[in-house]
C-alpha cells in the first residue's frame, strides 16, 4: 500500500495559501541572505553566488535523491534558488554592467527557453507531474532562472522605474491579485497562472527584503540583515511545524 502511495504523490508540495505565504518569505529571506554575505560579510557577489551556487546543488541533489516530498528539504532548496538568485542577478547587473534592463531581458529568454525545453522533453509543465529525476531537474532549474529574474524585476522596479521599495511591493501585490482573480473568474490555464504568480512573488519579496535592510536615506528601514534573515527563517518553520504541507497528487 505505501508503494501505491509513492506512485501517486509527487514530491512538491500542494499549491495552497500557506504555501505562497511560505514562499513569499523565502523569497524575502533570499534577499537579505544574500545581501548579508555579499555586502554584509563584504564577500563581494561573485564569491556570494558561489557559494550560493555550491548549496543550491547540493540541496537539489538531496531533493532528488529524496524518496518523497519533505518540507524542510524543500523549503532549504527553494531558499538556495532564492540566494543564489539575488547574489547572481546582483552580479550581472552590476559587477558586469549589463544592467538591470539588460539581466531581465536576458533571464525572461532562459526562462522561457528552460519551459519550452521541459514542456517538448516531458509533454507539461505541471508542478503536479513532479515525480520523475528528469522532471525535477527541470523544476529546480526553471525556478533558479525564475528567482533570479525576480530579483532583477525588482530592482528594475524599485530603482531604474523609480517606483521605490514600497512602490514597488504594491506593484507586485497588485499583479498577484490579479493572477488570484484570473485563477478564480477565468479558465486560463491553471499551469501557465502557477508560473506567473510563482515568478512575481520573487520580485515582490526582493523588494520587501530590500525595504528591510537598506538605508534610511535609500527608503529603506536599515534593519539588521542577520536579524531580518533570523526572524524570517523563524517565520518559515513556524509556518511547516504549525501548518503540515501534504505532497501534491501526480496528475495522471
Amino acid at each position: 500500500m505505501n508503494n501505491s502511495i509513492q506512485h501517486t504523490l509527487s514530491k512538491v508540495p500542494e499549491i495552497t495559501l500557506i504555501f505562497w505565504i511560505i514562499k513569499i518569505a523565502a523569497t524575502t529571506l533570499g534577499e537579505t541572505a544574500g545581501d548579508a554575505v555579499s555586502m554584509s560579510m563584504n564577500l563581494g557577489y561573485l564569491v556570494g553566488t558561489l557559494i550560493f551556487t555550491a548549496v543550491f546543488i547540493t540541496a537539489v541533489i538531496a531533493q532528488i535523491r529524496a524518496k518523497g516530498f519533505h518540507p524542510y528539504l524543500y523549503w532549504t532548496t527553494i531558499i538556495a534558488t532564492t540566494t543564489v538568485g539575488t547574489t547572481l542577478a546582483d552580479f550581472a547587473d552590476r559587477s558586469l554592467g549589463i544592467g538591470y534592463s539588460g539581466g531581465s531581458s536576458t533571464l525572461i529568454m532562459l526562462l522561457m527557453i528552460s519551459l519550452m525545453i521541459w514542456h517538448r522533453t516531458l509533454g507539461t509543465i505541471s508542478v503536479k507531474s513532479i515525480s520523475s529525476a528528469k522532471a525535477e531537474m527541470f523544476y529546480w532549474i526553471t525556478i533558479m532562472f525564475s528567482q533570479t529574474l525576480g530579483t532583477a524585476l525588482g530592482d528594475w522596479t524599485s530603482d531604474t522605474a523609480g517606483f521605490g521599495y514600497v512602490g514597488a511591493a504594491v506593484v507586485f501585490s497588485g499583479l498577484l491579485l490579479l493572477v488570484v482573480a484570473a485563477y478564480y473568474w477565468t479558465n486560463i490555464s491553471r499551469t501557465m497562472l502557477f508560473w506567473i504568480a510563482f515568478i512575481l512573488t520573487r520580485p515582490l519579496g526582493a523588494v520587501v527584503g530590500d525595504f528591510l535592510d537598506k538605508p534610511i536615506s535609500h527608503g529603506g528601514l536599515d534593519l539588521s540583515r542577520y536579524s531580518a534573515s533570523l526572524a524570517l527563517i523563524v517565520f518559515m518553520l513556524g509556518c511547516i511545524l504549525i501548518f503540515k504541507q501534504r505532497a501534491a497528487k501526480i496528475a495522471h
